[in-house]
């Protein structure tokens, strides 16, 4: 994997916007660069960097002040067609990439990426890692953007079928684990029902490492004895909510809280309406594992409008209980 170095603070310029480029642009970032995507389009792993404010991008064609004003420039990189495969029915391997960081990744993530004839990505997956991939692998963005570009879970679920049955070895990419809120049991199901033999590479969960790369451990001894993981996709109320936050509010346990940046708010009035103590310590951790990531502390009565202040977005995972203010740990 290329790996760059002194580049904190330096002009790094990536040419084009395709699904490798956004792998140029993850490595520059990694690096501390202070990115600029030209290109006249790019692909939604790119856009979403650029609205997070993590890059600039362009919109437009290279011009020679753009090459002489960066101190690394990064092009050419189309992405070509498996060569030499015979068209026998392949397979599918989900592989979960943890919370951003491509060190993060397991061993046998990397060699699912390194092997694969294509590769089906995420927003969230860690880009750089896909710098292991071959040079002929085909590598096919899926971002799903909230409130932006959006590919539908029945394409996704056709495309590695597709690609699957032309005798590929198809690698579904996802950001933390793929069956922790992250649809892998349907792209499984889908699988199946096609007769495509699939495997699971479990990736680690942002629930459990967000918090842990802030300082804040989702157990603790003599303060909690478990903790619950919940989406925050919707609202508490909504006629597709599940969650008894009663029940939640009562339970003792570390409430660990995913996408939950925009529901936040109300997800805190329930449990102070369950019973929680207003006064509970909480977080929001935004872009865990990235050069990026922030923290925000408050208690469950304020840390809405504490991360909202303080204009923390998704990703984000939110955390609370106890856990979130142990002296000498978070940080």
């Amino acid at each position: 994997m290329t790996t760059f170095d002194r580049l904190v603070g330096r002009a790094g310029l990536v040419v084009g916007g395709d699904a490798r480029a956004a792998v140029q642009v993850q490595s520059l970032l990694d690096a501390g660069a202070d990115v600029t995507v030209v290109a006249p389009d790019v692909t939604a792993s790119i856009e979403d960097l650029a609205d997070r404010g993590l890059l600039t991008w362009l919109a437009r064609d290279l011009t020679l002040d753009d090459v002489r004003t960066s101190a690394i420039v990064l092009t050419g990189h189309d992405d070509g067609e498996p060569a030499g495969r015979t068209p026998t029915t392949g397979s599918v391997i989900l592989v979960g990439g943890g919370p951003g960081d491509p060190q993060l990744v397991t061993l046998a993530g990397r060699t699912a990426i390194e092997e694969a004839d294509v590769i089906v990505t995420d927003r969230l997956a860690p880009l750089a890692a896909l710098q292991w991939a071959r040079p002929d692998a085909e590598i096919i963005d899926v971002a799903k953007i909230p409130g932006g570009r959006s590919t539908s879970q029945d394409t996704i679920n056709a495309l590695l079928v597709e690609h699957a049955r032309a005798g590929r070895t198809v690698v579904r990419f996802k950001g933390g684990d793929n069956f922790v809120f992250g649809r892998g049991g349907e792209e499984l199901m889908a699988c199946q029902e096609a007769g495509i033999a699939t495997r699971l590479v479990p990736g680690v969960s942002a629930s459990i490492a967000g918090p842990a790369l802030a300082g804040i451990p989702v157990t603790h001894r003599g303060l909690t004895q478990g903790f619950t993981v919940i989406s925050g996709h919707v609202p508490p109320g909504h006629a597709d909510s599940t969650l008894d936050f009663t029940a939640l509010a009562r339970s003792g346990a570390t409430l660990v809280v995913m996408m939950g940046v925009r529901t936040l708010g109300a997800i805190c009035d329930a449990l102070i309406e369950g019973g929680l103590d207003p006064t509970t310590p909480a977080a929001v951790i935004a872009d865990a594992a990235m050069p990026s990531q922030r923290m925000v502390r408050g208690t469950v009565s304020d840390i809405d409008e504490v991360a909202r202040t303080s204009g923390i977005g998704a990703p984000a995972v939110a955390v609370v209980g106890q856990v979130a203010d142990i002296p000498g740990l978070c940080r």
